[in-house]
């Protein structure tokens, strides 16, 4: 097959277009409802980055679709794996098992959060939001799927479930919607389960990073219950960016990883401002999530006694 015809056979992979019309009203919808959960320059920048992350995406995901068939061609499952019903529940799992990992390791390595921290520079939850996604990370991202075609999974498979993940994913970018059913909230990812995620709280912080099913958070320790009545979620940052210039939205983290770098001056602290979490500093207080919820129960437990 020539690139043109890998392309051709891409573009096939047409559900986040069809999808993309209801995603537009239901943003309207939305905030003719509740007008106070939006800012119009915020929103702009959403769907700013909406079109900019399409546009960096497009050379990985030709590459990936590419890399996919030359592995897919590898398994020996491939004639097994066809498109019955259990392929595609099986594919379910493994898709959300990759985009688990893929989401947590943005927020826990700084240069791959650099591309992600786009999405959680709104102080607003909103649907407008849910289209503002992480643009750099969109280079990287594919590798973590890159192990599904050798189990004989054929790629325009593959990526039409990442697509129907996408797609459920941004229903859960509201506070219209209270907590579901109990038995739900313990599978599913939910708006509840994902204004914890979109949290700068420090109980809240790197917390809940799943696709579809909350069950990854739960087995993995990352999963946070939201508690409104105890902290409710505050949006956006841990130090907002204070700006609606779009390519600053997002490219700030990368020009501040650089600072970093130049500020440190042994080659393994330079390193490390790559590929430790963010708060991570050679010379000053250690900002990491996982540091400050340590910090903050300690607070706590001499509190209580």
């Amino acid at each position: 097959m020539t690139t043109l015809e890998y392309i051709q056979q891409l573009s096939q992979d047409k559900l986040l277009y069809f999808a993309l019309p209801i995603f537009i009203f239901a943003i309207i919808v939305e905030y003719q409802i509740a007008k106070e959960h939006y800012l119009k320059k915020d929103t702009y920048v959403s769907l700013t980055m909406m079109v900019f992350s399409a546009i960096v995406e497009f050379v990985p995901k030709v590459i990936a679709f590419i890399a996919f068939i030359y592995l897919y061609q590898l398994s020996p499952l491939k004639d097994i794996v066809q498109r019955q019903w259990w392929a595609w529940a099986v594919l379910f799992f493994a898709d959300d098992f990759s985009y688990y990992w893929f989401h947590r390791l943005n927020h826990e390595v700084r240069i791959f959060w650099a591309g992600h921290v786009t999405h959680h520079s709104s102080e607003y939850m909103n649907f407008g939001t849910a289209l503002r996604q992480g643009v750099g990370e969109r280079v990287h991202k594919f590798f973590f799927w890159v192990w599904i075609p050798l189990l004989g999974f054929d790629p325009l498979m593959i990526f039409t479930m990442m697509g129907i993940s996408l797609i459920y994913q941004f229903w859960v970018h509201t506070e219209m919607v209270d907590k579901l059913p109990q038995w739900f909230e313990f599978l599913f990812n939910t708006p509840s389960h994902h204004r914890v995620h979109h949290a700068s709280n420090i109980r809240y912080l790197d917390c809940n990073h799943a696709g579809i099913l909350i069950i990854w958070d739960r087995l993995f320790g990352t999963f946070a219950e939201e508690q409104k009545e105890v902290e409710k979620p505050v949006y956006g940052l841990t130090v907002n960016i204070e700006t609606y210039q779009p390519l600053e939205v997002a490219t700030h983290e990368y020009a501040a990883i650089w600072k970093d770098i130049q500020r440190a001056d042994k080659w393994s602290d330079k390193l490390k401002y790559l590929y430790k979490s963010p708060g991570w500093s050679h010379d000053g207080e250690d900002k990491r999530a996982k540091t400050l919820r340590k910090q903050q129960e300690k607070k706590t437990e001499v509190l209580s006694n």
